[in-house]
């Protein structure tokens, strides 16, 4: 296991300081920022940034915040989690990224998603009945974009490109991309098809159900006779000194967060015992770092991924309450979870 990666991922949820009033938006960017600049102190091997158009996230084009954590670190890998390619152009979102790359030295990573939110898509002017249609013509023209010679292609959704070239260019001639995926088997098969790494979004029930997807994707790949790379997945946490701070820090802010999106989907409000048996069983790696480094160690182990992103913020969790997650992570979680599977 001396090739896993270990990431933190976040939506800059908007925080709350340390009397219990909301950041503004700006301030919450900037910590975002300093929470990525920690972590890249602290060894930690990825900072993956979402994208979100709602009032309680501060993010909402990751790749301009990664360009500044790239001018404040040296080695960690800056990476989206996810870019909404569907209500994005190809052409632009491969000059961000290389962007990024270029003033990163070669550290930036796109991972593409449909996108679980819509609110992009009439925000953009896209029709949500296009929604599959838009994915399937864009991840075509980015996968031509990615082998950074001129491009003919030609779509319903998009003008045509006929022998153009598109800069700039990387380094290394490739931009590093991952496609995420939530549980749709299409999305897992079409993952294959492209050859991309897969990055698998658990954010509910145990994770070993996730196995035939990962499955699904190895054998697709073979199939057709494209490369099977390592799976990563994200999932979301929170760490504290002990599991029960934990819980009580994160716990009043996760509820409200999960109450707002399941008022708009018709979610009935969540119970703490829900809650509680989601940490024990299912995808909330919340805790102590022994307690959350165990629980990542089983699900490492359960489905031989080769990377795990945790999505350390679920709300407005107070600024030195992330901070102080994201300091426990870099310093105990991760030698932790290396011990036990080595053990």
């Amino acid at each position: 296991m001396s090739d896993l990666m270990f990431g933190l991922d976040t939506f800059g949820d908007v925080p709350e300081d340390d009397s219990g009033r909301p950041v503004s938006h700006a301030a919450a960017i900037r910590q975002v920022v300093d929470e990525a600049v920690l972590a890249d102190d602290l060894g930690v091997d990825v900072i993956a940034l979402g994208e979100h158009h709602r009032p309680e996230y501060s993010v909402s084009t990751p790749e301009t915040v990664l360009a500044g954590i790239a001018t404040r670190t040296s080695r960690i890998r800056l990476a989206s989690g996810v870019t909404v390619l569907s209500s994005d152009d190809p052409v632009r979102v491969f000059q961000r990224f290389a962007t990024v790359d270029a003033l990163s030295n070669g550290r930036a990573e796109v991972i593409l998603g449909r996108g679980s939110f819509t609110e992009s898509f009439p925000l953009f002017g896209y029709d949500l009945r296009d929604y599959d249609v838009l994915f399937e013509e864009k991840i075509e023209l980015f996968a031509k974009l990615l082998e950074e010679k001129p491009v003919t292609w030609s779509g319903t959704k998009r003008a045509p490109l006929e022998h153009v070239d598109v800069f700039p260019k990387t380094e290394s001639g490739r931009l590093t991309t991952w496609v995420g995926v939530g549980g749709s088997p299409q999305s897992v098969v079409r993952t294959a098809h492209y050859g991309f790494p897969l990055m698998l979004a658990i954010i509910g029930g145990a994770p070993a159900r996730f196995a035939p997807y990962i499955d699904l994707y190895r054998r697709a790949a073979e199939q057709f006779g494209t490369t099977a790379h390592p799976v990563g997945m994200h999932s979301p946490g929170f760490i504290a000194d002990t599991d029960e701070e934990a819980k009580e820090v994160f716990w009043p802010h996760y509820r409200v967060m999960r109450d707002r999106i399941g008022a708009l989907r018709g979610w009935p409000p969540i119970r703490r015992e829900e809650f509680d048996a989601e940490i024990a069983h299912g995808s909330l790696y919340i805790g102590s770092p022994e307690t959350v480094a165990r629980r990542m160690a089983g699900a490492i182990r359960t489905l031989g991924v080769g990377r795990f992103d945790l999505i350390y913020t679920a709300g407005a969790q107070p600024v030195s309450a992330r901070m102080r997650a994201v300091e426990l992570y870099g310093t105990r979680v991760i030698p932790l979870v290396h011990d036990i599977l080595a053990s």
